[in-house]
């Protein structure tokens, strides 16, 4: 099994004119994504607060916020984790499902799903 590399417009959702694409790891073990803070700086992507995580380093505090997430014709909000300067952008599964996509094993592409209302 390889990796999944797509490219999405990433937006301040207070200002979806303040965007720009960065290209993503997708993750779908990952719950949340993870952008480099200087990205959402760039973008004036505020954090809204601050979480714990449990890594492979044992448990690192980071600031979370919300960005838009722009992929072919769905748009999304969805949280983002304030990463370090060269942490790779990684999407996590919240996202990519607000989005209405997942990751086809056999081709690792995305394709569209249907949502469901639960």
């Amino acid at each position: 099994m390889g990796f999944t590399h797509v490219e999405i417009d990433l937006a301040n959702v207070a200002d979806p004119g303040r965007h720009r694409g960065v290209q993503f790891l997708v993750d779908t073990g990952a719950l949340l994504t993870v952008v480099p803070t200087p990205i959402l700086e760039e973008l004036s992507i505020q954090p809204i607060g601050e979480r714990s995580f449990r890594g492979f380093g044992g448990v690192v505090q980071r600031r979370i916020g919300v960005a838009q997430f722009r992929y072919q014709d769905s748009v999304a909000g969805a949280s983002v984790i304030f990463g370090e300067e060269d942490d790779t952008p990684v999407l996590g599964v919240t996202a990519l499902e607000a989005l209405g996509y997942q990751v086809d094993p056999t081709t690792q592409q995305l394709k569209a799903v249907e949502s469901l209302q639960l």
